[in-house]
């Protein structure tokens, strides 16, 4: 008996796992040409397309084009960042002071992602053992626009370095709502060939096959194929 073939064509299977391999964390190349109204759409309709836990949707979209609020937030960041260069020193303090780390005032559009985490009520399907299955949700709309992103030749820059607090303040969110992902987006110059992170020295790729455990940590994988399979997928 065989299975259905449900896969997509080698076309669409090639778009999406490009998307996924050039996806980047862009800081330094955002263009301020505007981002259509109709592109933004189908971003925000994919990260609202992403899984949730007993379908509670837990996240909202705060779309940021206000000059004011975004030197609010560059303002947090510019003080958060000082207090993280405070654990680096020597070369590595000197490497941290040059790297871009936002696009917070160049990006054309900022976006927060957030997670309601009073939303579907107290008992979640599927949430009572995993509390944080809210959050984990939330990100995987992040990731859902990252790539539709991506696919559309947009940019995207994850702001971690702030104070949540504080942004939450300053974007007027209800006590209930948690800011997961503060985001730069908009066209850019090029993306990267490799992350620019990686492409700056702080740090590389880990092998693929030193992560992949057979059946609980630290044991070997014991089918030779798969072995060498995720060798060949690392080339």
């Amino acid at each position: 008996m065989t299975s259905p073939d449900n896969s997509f064509s080698p076309a669409e299977r090639a778009g999406l796992y490009r998307a996924i391999r050039e996806r980047r964390d862009v800081r330094s190349q955002f263009l301020p040409a505007p981002i259509p109204h109709e592109v933004l759409a189908r971003l925000l309709q994919a990260a609202h397309h992403a899984p949730s836990v007993g379908f509670m949707q837990p996240w909202d979209f705060i779309v940021i084009d206000s000059k004011e609020v975004r030197q609010q937030v560059h303002a947090i960041f510019e003080r958060e960042n000082a207090k993280a260069l405070e654990n680096y020193a020597g070369d590595q303090a000197s490497l941290y002071k040059r790297l871009k780390l936002e696009g917070i005032l160049e990006s054309p559009i900022n976006l927060c992602i957030t997670c309601d985490r009073t939303r579907g009520g107290p008992n979640v399907l599927g949430r009572n053992s995993i509390l944080d299955m809210d959050l984990f949700s939330a990100c995987l709309a992040v990731q859902n626009l990252w790539l539709a992103a991506r696919a559309e030749g947009i940019g995207v820059g994850w702001v971690s370095i702030l104070d949540q607090q504080e942004l939450a303040a300053t974007l007027q969110l209800p006590e209930n709502v948690y800011p997961v992902a503060y985001l730069c987006v908009g066209y850019v110059s090029e993306f990267l060939p490799s992350p620019e992170l990686q492409a700056k020295g702080w740090r590389s790729r880990l092998p693929l096959e030193e992560l992949v455990h057979g059946n609980q940590w630290g044991q070997p994988i014991e089918d030779a194929a798969l072995e060498s399979a995720l060798r060949k997928a690392a080339v």
